[in-house]
């Protein structure tokens, strides 16, 4: 079996499973997107990936999405970026991304505004929420969510908030997942109620391989597969070619 049909089939059983995971929860399969995470993934799978219809790829590295970009010119590409975003890469972000998942800070709200309105563009973003209490994820602290919201709304005509993001705590306990997913749904609702102006709570972008199918009965209306989709992931130093 080649790579493209290994793909082809991993795309229609997580299509499969996303769509029974709806069914479950009494949702359109339509609601819920699917971004390919292609972080690590070198651009011979991104070709392939597009060749069934893919468009939409999301990164972690600023500097993944330069060498991506350049290699990949040729194909109809809308690069996210899902990764932790320092605000010296902002320039990067407001010249190549076409949404931003990972907003958490003022100072890169700054930023990204101000090198968008040099580039003469505008971008989606999604704020990123630390919903589990690991030291490693990053995210703004739920408490500081709405002043965040309007402020970003108020000061930085650039970007358009679109909704939330977030990464559940990494536990076999099922529960533990969901309550985070179920955390982020309950401020994206209480946001939404608010209605800043400006501001499009429509979005909740949760989920990964391993937990995707509980963030979809949460609410989730985006799920970021990476290995589930393109394979185990090799990061040693070559793995970004």
């Amino acid at each position: 079996m080649s790579v493209s049909d290994t793909l082809a089939s991993r795309l229609a059983d997580l299509q499969s499973r996303i769509a029974a995971a709806c069914r479950r929860a009494g949702r359109d399969p339509a609601e819920v997107a699917l971004l390919p995470v292609s972080k690590t993934f070198g651009t011979d799978r991104i070709r392939e990936a597009a060749a069934l219809g893919l468009r939409r790829f999301g990164e972690s590295r600023m500097q993944e999405v330069r060498d991506k970009a350049g290699a990949l010119a040729d194909l109809p590409i809308d690069w996210v970026v899902i990764g932790h975003l320092q605000t010296n890469k902002a320039k990067d972000a407001a010249r190549l991304a076409a949404e931003v998942q990972s907003l958490d800070r003022l100072d890169l709200a700054q930023a990204l505004d101000r090198r968008l309105q040099q580039e003469g563009r505008t971008l989606d973003v999604l704020v990123q929420v630390k919903t589990s209490p690991e030291p490693s994820k990053f995210g703004l602290d739920p408490a500081e969510l709405p002043g965040f919201v309007r402020a970003v709304a108020r000061d930085h005509p650039a970007l358009r908030v679109r909704g939330l993001m977030t990464l559940a705590v990494n536990s076999a306990d099922a529960q533990a997942v969901r309550a985070c997913f179920r955390a982020l749904r309950t401020w994206r609702d209480r946001l939404r109620d608010e209605a800043v102006q400006g501001v499009e709570m429509s979005r909740l972008s949760m989920g990964m391989s391993g937990d995707f199918e509980l963030a979809i009965e949460e609410g989730s209306t985006e799920v970021r597969i990476g290995s589930a989709l393109f394979g185990a992931r090799d990061y040693g130093p070559a793995a970004a070619t």
